[in-house]
């Protein structure tokens, strides 16, 4: 019988505050080691936290983007753990009333889409850090992290594989990083994953017993980490041996997981709500006002893009961030217009192939949206060949300026005048007899030698379209 693999995800999104949760330190990354831990992140004696209301908003903004309920009453509480880098000793968080409830995500599934149903959304605090990497047999701990505004996003477990699981995860970051809630930073711990992984037989409506894995913090480690978790548990289950429920680690250089702790339940962390807050309130007209500072989602963007006549393809491209959709609609909009399959193109293309060798994301390009546009209008004007075309993309890529600066300063003007071009045609004929009767014998592919040595004449420069249109005629004579 075959093994089916089940997946839920909860994700911790650091939310984009300038402050903790419950405090007024920053939440700036990189500072040094323990400088920005304040009497209240550390729980001196004494300190009362007092609740981020930016906070609260950004996660009723996430709450409205997956379509989620709002609680207008959730309450903090207190998860009871002892660990050296948790100061209080326990960690505020949320628990039987979180503060978004449902919800869904849609994901791509092979060549359909899958809506994921959330099962919930709560506001808590990150601890802080322990090092091990600095110190010889001795671990540091910074504290910088403690406080930290999270989301804590969870998924109900119904990803099956670790492919679905990395296109929820990636989906879910995109979002976060859409609605601006969450910078989506994994190498400095914005956006991390834990994978709760089990394995059933296909068809058993009981769940397995489910390992947790811990700090996924890149989409390529998640799918080697479930993959090879699955493999393991398959393996013990086909052994005649049970699976230990238990949080593990994923090591990259050896692509396995390992045992870090027997995975504890809810009881175990003696939940209770905190006495030092009251539980958070909020009132219709808070939840109005985020509403309408809401961007369009992706799904309506793409919907838009479709319609004007991208395919679907096309349009997941240029959405695959608010700050690449933004781009296109910079470089499309204006007098004339331009046809946003051209742009969606050259954006997809041309561009992100650029980006991506030179490991950049679409808001450090060196090519502006307007700088963009005056290319394709020289294309459209007839100024530049296609070919021109990549030639001044390169260089104004280089540094070189804007379109028109390059193209004067490297003669790059495309030859549309017909006389001109008649008399390089003509030139070229006379000079190729060979290939003239070849192509009056029937054979088409002499015709592509003629344009190229048209096209050698005139360096380059010869409008192609012409140069086809011209020779054709002249050689139906």
């Amino acid at each position: 019988m075959s093994w089916e693999i089940v997946i839920g995800i909860e994700t911790h999104a650091q939310l984009t505050t300038r402050s903790k949760i419950f405090s007024g330190a920053s939440t700036v990354f990189g500072a040094a080691p323990n400088s920005q831990a304040s009497a209240v992140d550390i729980a001196l004696p004494g300190v009362l936290p007092v609740l981020n209301r930016a906070a609260v908003e950004l996660a009723i903004r996430f709450g409205l983007a997956v379509g989620g309920t709002i609680s207008r009453r959730s309450v903090f509480a207190r998860k009871n753990y002892f660990y050296p880098d948790l100061p209080k000793g326990y960690q505020i968080s949320q628990y039987e009333l979180p503060i978004v409830v449902g919800g869904t995500l849609t994901i791509a599934s092979g060549d359909a889409h899958k809506v994921i149903r959330l099962t919930r959304a709560h506001l808590e605090e990150d601890a802080g850090k322990s090092l091990h990497e600095d110190f010889h047999g001795m671990t540091g701990i910074d504290l910088n992290r403690a406080g930290t505004p999270l989301l804590e996003i969870v998924s109900e477990p119904e990803l099956r594989g670790a492919a679905e699981a990395v296109a929820y995860a990636k989906a879910l970051h995109g979002l976060v990083r859409w609605i601006r809630v969450c910078d989506g930073n994994m190498q400095e711990g914005s956006f991390r994953c834990d994978a709760n992984v089990s394995v059933r037989r296909a068809g058993d409506p009981v769940l397995g017993t489910r390992c947790e894995i811990k700090n996924l913090n890149s989409f390529r480690f998640m799918e080697q980490a479930i993959a090879y978790e699955a493999r393991r548990q398959i393996g013990v289950l086909d052994d005649g041996g049970t699976v230990t429920q238990e949080t593990r680690l994923y090591d990259p250089e050896r692509d396995q997981t390992r045992p870090m702790r027997t995975k504890e339940d809810a009881q175990d962390y003696r939940y209770f709500p905190d006495p030092d807050l009251l539980p958070l309130v909020i009132p219709e007209e808070q939840i109005e006002r985020v509403r309408a500072t809401m961007p369009t989602l992706p799904g309506a963007r793409r919907a838009e893009y479709v319609a004007q006549g991208l395919n679907a393809y096309q349009a997941g491209l240029v959405t695959a961030s608010r700050e690449m959709a933004d781009f296109f609609d910079r470089t499309v909009s204006g007098t004339p217009p331009l046809a946003p399959t051209e742009v969606a193109n050259w954006i997809a293309g041309t561009l992100s192939g650029r980006l991506n060798e030179s490991n950049l994301d679409i808001s450090q390009s060196r090519i502006r949206p307007d700088q963009l546009r005056t290319l394709l209008l020289r294309i459209g004007d007839g100024t530049l060949s296609a070919k021109m075309a990549r030639e001044v993309f390169d260089a104004m890529w280089a540094g070189e300026g804007d379109p028109d600066a390059v193209i004067a300063q490297r003669g790059l003007k495309q030859i549309s005048d017909a006389g001109a071009i008649e008399q390089l045609v003509d030139e070229v004929l006379a000079a190729n007899p060979r290939s003239v009767a070849e192509f009056r014998a029937g054979r088409d592919k002499a015709l592509n030698a003629l344009v190229g040595q048209v096209m050698k004449a005139s360096r380059g420069k010869a409008n192609p379209a012409q140069v086809n249109e011209l020779l054709r005629r002249k050689l139906q004579v």
